[in-house]
């Protein structure tokens, strides 16, 4: 069975007056205060959410 890649994903920025759809897409993250830290599978849709909110995060790749 292959591994499925993941993604580390960090908030480094407040959602203080961030727009409503950008606040539910950290949420959607598993992020909500800063210094958050969630790992997750690298797929398309994960992907999509990550460039909504490029402004608020930091992402890493891990094998």
């Amino acid at each position: 069975m292959a591994t499925e890649k993941t993604i580390t994903v960090t908030q480094v920025r407040s959602k203080i007056g961030v727009k409503p759809k950008a606040r539910g897409t950290l949420r959607a993250l598993g992020l909500g205060r800063i210094g958050d830290t969630n790992t997750l599978p690298d797929r398309p849709e994960i992907r999509g959410m990550i460039a909504r909110v490029p402004h608020l995060i930091t992402v890493s790749e891990e094998a």
